[in-house]
């Protein structure tokens, strides 16, 4: 008698994954440890993959997208993203972090509060960052880290990063702790290591904490271990958030069956969005009328139509049709 693989059928009749679950990693783990573990619980080994790389000291918001949302990994790497960062002022290491090895100590305590807030603030706004050693960019094939740990330095091109918003939030010297909202590139041990330069007394790193990126918060985040655990109990996939979670700060619309078969085959279409001011390359989410999230179309001025940017298909009604 043919023996019946119940569990393989289950499997087959489940329907597919898509979504994002937030991880809050702790410090001594790579991203890819997280990964390799979040495949090896879930089973998921194709289709999976997480959006923006954190330094092994470093902690937060790691987000990991499972099946169609691994299409928005780019996005979530181009996002804004907040840290939380403690500086340990007058000792510079070979990797910007507490984990190298101390090169120089130099006198801090005759600085100022005013003195330091005043030099702070010349990290606001753009400027051109040089990348650490100590990082996965890569020279002729060879990764930075790679070279560095055989004792060799190479010139790295600087790159121009983004600083919204940072403050001192902890004032304790040697240490600072400081609040930052940056967009993408931005290397936070660079950022303390230069900052420690220009103070004349040398920094690195000895705490990050991701807490945000994009419209993904450490409030809705859970550690690997809570995760692991909610596998076991066959609960996890409630712990993902929708696709167009990510999305929410882009305007919606809403398409009729044949608009959205027209946008699934490729086609530019024609929408009576009314009321907004619509310029160049604006970038709507579209559902259907059946409220699936269908993807996100961007407008053609010259040509009076919109066009499929990222389109999806999902089955589920999206909990964000309506706003």
């Amino acid at each position: 008698m043919k023996t019946i693989n119940t569990t393989h059928q289950m499997k087959a009749k489940e329907s597919p994954t898509n979504g994002i679950l937030i991880i809050d990693k702790k410090t001594g783990m790579t991203s890819m440890d997280v990964l390799r573990r979040v495949k090896q619980a879930t089973g998921q080994k194709k289709r999976v993959g997480h959006g923006g790389t954190l330094d092994p000291l470093a902690e937060g918001v790691l987000p990991i997208c499972f099946g169609q949302a691994t299409r928005l990994m780019e996005l979530l790497v181009s996002q804004t993203k907040e840290y939380t960062m403690t500086i340990r002022l007058g000792v510079t290491t070979d990797t910007y972090d507490s984990e190298g090895v101390a090169s120089e100590e130099t006198e801090y305590s005759h600085l100022s509060r005013e003195t330091i807030e005043k030099t702070l603030e010349k990290f606001r706004g753009t400027f051109p960052q040089t990348p650490p050693m100590y990082s996965a960019l890569k020279r002729e094939g060879k990764r930075l880290y790679q070279l560095a740990r055989e004792g060799i330095e190479v010139e790295r091109e600087p790159r121009l990063v983004d600083v919204h918003d940072i403050n001192i939030v902890g004032f304790a010297l040697p240490f600072l702790t400081i609040q930052t909202e940056c967009g993408r590139g931005l290397y936070m041990r660079s950022l303390a290591h230069d900052f420690g330069q220009e103070l004349g007394c040398g920094a690195h790193v000895s705490y990050l904490k991701r807490t945000r990126t994009g419209l993904l918060s450490i409030d809705g985040a859970m550690s690997l271990e809570e995760f692991e655990k909610e596998v076991h109990a066959g609960n996890w996939r409630n712990f993902l958030r929708s696709i167009d979670s990510l999305l929410l700060s882009f305007k919606s619309t809403i398409a009729s069956e044949r608009t959205a078969q027209l946008l699934r085959n490729g086609q530019a279409v024609s929408l009576p969005i009314q009321g907004q001011r619509i310029g160049h390359l604006d970038t709507y989410r579209i559902y259907t009328d059946g409220g699936q999230f269908l993807g996100l179309i961007r407008y053609d001025k010259p040509v009076d139509r919109w066009v499929p940017f990222k389109i999806f298909n999902l089955r589920e009604r999206s909990p964000h049709f309506d706003q």
